[in-house]
């Protein structure tokens, strides 16, 4: 039998009880302790599993049964726990908050609600939960908060509780008090510590890629501080109680292997060049694996300072905060005219999100690459949420009318004008709505989407780019239908 790889889930009854941190303090006093960690992240966030990286030394990854389907939770949790000797995976909102479509809420079933959310993950895997409670208004009542959580979901498994913002050693006894009355063991507890926040701006938290030293710094300073306030050989004896063997791996080349039929889908590995630096942090680490396993050459370039790598064949655009580095990116001439030739001789562009936007002429006043001949603009409104598109035509990525889930999360909005668009779906009203952009070389949207659910996908880009000559199908005038 598969051994079943120690892990646990860091929940919290809401969103902002404090997971993140307690999650990368917790990772990094794991691996100080001598611990091996693999880190992980539930749902489509991007800029958790950077800080969580920075304490792990090692890629944090995303478990999304939303984007890539639940039977392939448990597949990417034992390729992402490879070769550790524990798995910490931090949840997303509530312990049971999930996605919830319009059907559900018309629907007399309930059992749909919650849909990708922290509980339904933990139960993928089997892994035990710890609650971090924000105990700042807080007393006798939480024990009544911690048995409705215990007893609303038999299949989730809560080993204990961490205390977050806890004020005075007379409010940790009665909260302790508290956590007793139910059965709770308190694997920890965290005064009130503003330093232990981590700067955020308009889409959350600022990824760690952009801070380099500051989160360096951020990092260690959570390791020191959860190091001394958690109970570790607990917490480490409760991921032991994990009940399900590990699955068998997934792998970049199996998931390929019925596309590739033992050949790669370029022989002459040609170079990819992937969008990365401060200004470019959005992206799945099963990205670039894939890429590989096709046959592709990743080569990594930041678009505030470089040019295109040479001979590069391809490139990856993915999501991050141009808006914040408008003004080096529209400095760098060099780069953007590199861009500009490269979509010209028809060699393919995948980009998603910050990436559209940086294909466009400009965001608001700014200059951007001018790829796409479109416009950009920053805005107060936020976009967000999983989408169940079809796609409009075919692109060097996908063929009219192949479905997808994915996901948005931005503050800007592009004006296309008549250009092609990528991608057709219902808004929460049932209006169809498109996004995005394609053209002969360009496959440009909104969209986040995880690889792994898109190997086909992948495989497309990579025989495109590894092609000398190609031409698009006969049946490119085809629409889809939503």
């Amino acid at each position: 039998m598969s051994r079943a790889t120690p892990a646990v889930v860091i929940a919290a009854p809401s969103s902002g009880s404090g997971k993140t941190t307690v999650t990368t303090g917790l990772i990094g006093a794991l691996r100080a302790a001598g611990h091996r960690v693999a880190p992980f992240k539930v749902g489509p966030d991007y800029i958790d599993p950077g800080y969580h990286a920075v304490a792990a030394g090692r890629p944090g990854r995303n478990l999304d049964p939303n984007l890539v389907g639940e039977d392939l939770i448990a597949p990417l949790f034992a390729h992402g726990s490879a070769g550790a000797d524990i798995a910490v995976v931090e949840g997303v909102m509530g312990l049971f908050d999930g996605r919830i479509t319009s059907d559900d809420l018309d629907a007399a079933d309930t059992d749909a609600l919650g849909i990708g959310s922290t509980a339904h993950v933990a139960s993928i895997i089997g892994a035990p939960v710890v609650l971090v409670v924000d105990a700042g208004g807080h007393s006798q009542s939480l024990a009544a908060v911690l048995h409705g959580f215990l007893s609303y979901d038999s299949s989730v498994h809560i080993a204990g509780v961490i205390l977050n913002r806890v004020g005075s050693p007379r409010h940790e006894m009665v909260l302790r008090q508290a956590c007793a009355r139910v059965g709770v063991p308190v694997f920890g507890v965290l005064r009130r510590d503003p330093s232990l926040t981590v700067p955020s701006r308009h889409l959350g938290l600022i990824p760690a890629a952009e801070r380099s030293a500051d989160a360096v710094a951020a990092v260690a300073s959570m390791t020191d501080h959860l190091r001394d306030a958690l109970d570790l050989p607990a917490i480490v004896a409760a991921a032991r109680q994990r009940r399900i063997p590990d699955a068998v791996p997934w792998s970049a080349a199996d998931a390929l292997a019925p596309y590739l039929d033992g050949t790669p889908a370029s022989a002459s590995r040609p170079v990819v060049a992937v969008a990365g630096g401060a200004a470019f942090t959005f992206g799945y680490a099963e990205h670039a694996e894939m890429l590989e396993a096709a046959g592709a050459a990743v080569v990594a370039f930041d678009p505030l300072c470089d040019r295109l790598p040479p001979d590069t064949a391809g490139v990856v655009i993915g999501g991050g905060f141009p808006e914040e580095h408008a003004e080096e990116l529209g400095a760098n001439h060099e780069l953007r005219a590199d861009l500009r030739a490269h979509a010209a001789a028809g060699r393919p562009i995948h980009a998603e999100c910050a990436g559209l936007v940086y294909l466009a002429d400009h965001l608001d006043d700014r200059p951007m690459s001018g790829v796409l001949g479109i416009t950009g603009s920053f805005g107060p409104k936020l976009t967000l949420g999983y989408r169940d598109a079809v796609a409009v035509g075919d692109s060097v990525l996908f063929r009219a009318g192949e479905r997808v889930t994915g996901h948005e999360f931005h503050r800007s909005t592009v004006s296309v004008g008549a250009t092609a668009p990528a991608w057709a779906w219902r808004d929460v009203e049932g209006r169809p709505t498109t996004d995005g952009v394609v053209t002969d070389a360009v496959h440009a949207s909104y969209l986040h989407l995880h690889p792994a659910a898109i190997p086909e996908a992948l495989y497309r880009f990579v025989s495109r780019v590894g092609s000398s000559s190609w031409t698009m199908p006969t049946n490119s005038s085809t629409q889809a239908h939503l």
